[in-house]
């Protein structure tokens, strides 16, 4: 994670940019200007706009990961963990939704190496859950109508479409998404 608060004005720049208009509709200058730095200081701590969107990507996923690691270093019981896993996703995508949307509109504009890197970490990330309901599944703490893998690919799904549909002004809260997610993902892993 960026710990510099030029890097961190640089990067909130870019977020709000490429958010409001795109990738390619954002220059390195109206970033540079946004963000009020030289383009100098900039390539200082990146190397492109490119580097600028990767960045955004990983700051959040680190973020997530760490949230992840922390509940599963718990050692909480089965649906405990499932719960706490979703709730800090839901929360963790909340409120970093601009960088959630953009990434999600432009991750295919990465380079190989970039990509690769993405996919390990939520490759990372899926396999950590996956495990948890699979062995839950297999010790009789969950039913295993849906495979795990099926679970897994629900419940990580739907936080992923948030970006889409996901309005802090709207209806309900983080925190009530985050309920009701695991409430339904809960509910339906729940032995017979």
């Amino acid at each position: 994670m960026r710990s510099s608060a030029v890097e961190r004005r640089i990067l909130d720049a870019a977020v709000r940019l490429f958010a409001e208009r795109g990738f390619d509709g954002t220059s390195v200058q109206q970033v540079v200007a946004a963000a009020a730095v030289t383009k100098g200081a900039l390539y200082h701590y990146f190397d492109s706009k490119d580097d600028l969107l990767y960045e955004i990507y990983h700051s959040l996923i680190t973020r997530q990961l760490a949230d992840l690691d922390r509940v599963l270093a718990a050692g909480l019981p089965p649906a405990d963990t499932v719960r706490e896993v979703i709730a800090a996703l839901v929360r963790s995508t909340a409120e970093h939704i601009d960088e959630a949307k953009v990434f999600g509109r432009e991750m295919h504009r990465l380079d190989d190496a970039r990509m690769h890197a993405v996919r390990a970490d939520r490759r990372r990330y899926h396999v950590a859950f996956r495990k948890v309901v699979a062995d839950a599944q297999a010790a009789g703490v969950f039913a295993a109508d849906a495979s795990a893998e099926t679970v897994t690919l629900v419940a990580l799904g739907m936080v992923n479409q948030m970006p889409q549909w996901y309005r802090a002004d709207g209806p309900k809260s983080a925190d009530r998404i985050a309920d009701e997610v695991a409430a339904f993902v809960l509910a339906g892993l729940r032995p017979r």
